[in-house]
């Protein structure tokens, strides 16, 4: 790799989303490969957090509280602590790049300049570093990973075999119903039309959150949620939802996943793994802007200017389709089932 090596390196994320952390991982991980030996901390928000802890990669992780003015107080905090030589931030509010700059580090405060509408947002990152001299061509092919210990996944293997029927005929999957923003939402009659086609197959159907007639997880932290994804992978199963978090956790622990896109579209949020399928709500929608999602009239209040009944990009997307879309899925991984959907699918 060309460029200095550093010994101390900060990286910042404070957008809020599980989902914006899980995107910035593979950049984390691609750092600390690039300057083997350095400290490298992580500045976010919980539960996020919980995501970093046993990851061989982070010495150190900084939880910032949530509030206003918050952020900029945590990185000033981290600054205090020890002095950088290398400083990477996705953040740029509350004077955040300021501060990093101030601390004589090298920076990169800008990973969203001057975005592609067709480049994945977690590639873009690595591509801007690499630019920079900071990350190896060998960066460059790196996806989202979380790192479990062995007695996490073992708490995930008894969380979900104590849902599933016994014997358990074919792969479960898991339903995502929820997402952390309205617009992001698939409709609920959508969900229980998948999970009854999903069932009359004699899929397993579990679910994260009430809604969909199915099993529910129990409640439990973000890493239990990972574990219980994972022994999803493990059996060869699917988790289904919307551009959230969770899904993209789900892929980040080797499950297939089915991700369906509304608001965002798939070609800069899409997950980026051969395990994944995508489903793009409403691709011609004249409202959506890429590369500045947060300025689309829908964003903050799920009001569509196509649909009184909320998002139309999400209803969009038919439950026969995503049905087909996950038994593709399964069968691309064992293609010594035969399984065939019903016509009516």
């Amino acid at each position: 790799m060309a460029g200095e090596r550093y010994r101390d390196i900060l990286v910042v994320d404070l957008l809020g989303g599980l989902g914006d952390l899980v995107m910035l991982l593979p950049a984390i991980h691609g750092l600390a490969r690039g300057h083997r030996g350095a400290a490298l901390r992580v500045v976010t928000h919980a539960p996020g957090s919980d995501l970093l802890r046993h990851d061989p990669a982070v010495t150190r992780v900084h939880v910032a509280p949530d509030g206003p003015g918050t952020a900029g107080a945590a990185v000033a905090r981290a600054l205090a602590e020890h002095q950088p030589d290398l400083a990477v931030t996705t953040t740029r509010y509350d004077r955040i790049p300021e501060l990093l700059a101030a601390s004589g580090a090298r920076c990169v405060t800008d990973l969203w300049r001057r975005p592609p509408p067709d480049e994945l947002v977690g590639s873009r990152y690595l591509r801007i570093l690499y630019d920079e001299g900071l990350l190896g061509a060998d960066a460059l092919g790196l996806f989202p990973q979380v790192r479990l210990r062995p007695e996490e996944r073992a708490l995930g293997e008894e969380t979900l075999a104590g849902l599933l029927p016994d014997p358990v005929r074919r792969p479960p999957v898991l339903l995502v119903p929820d997402a952390g923003m309205a617009v992001k939402r698939w409709p609920p009659r959508s969900w229980r039309t998948l999970a009854g086609r999903l069932g009359e197959l004699g899929f397993p159907v579990l679910t994260v959150t009430a809604g969909p007639p199915a099993p529910v997880l129990p409640p439990g932290d973000l890493r239990h949620l990972a574990a219980c994804f994972a022994a999803v992978a493990r059996r060869g199963g699917a988790v289904v939802g919307g551009d959230t978090g969770p899904v993209r956790l789900a892929a980040a622990v080797g499950a297939r996943t089915v991700a369906l896109f509304g608001p965002t579209l798939a070609s800069r949020y899409g997950l980026g793994v051969d395990t994944v399928r995508e489903i793009q709500g409403l691709p011609d929608c004249p409202h959506r802007q890429p590369t500045a999602i947060t300025e689309q009239v829908c964003w903050w209040d799920a009001r569509c200017p196509l649909s009184p009944d909320g998002p139309a990009c999400m209803s969009d997307i038919d439950p026969g389709q995503v049905a087909r879309r996950i038994l593709s899925l399964l069968e691309a991984a064992s293609p010594a089932e035969q399984w065939r959907m019903p016509r009516r699918c």
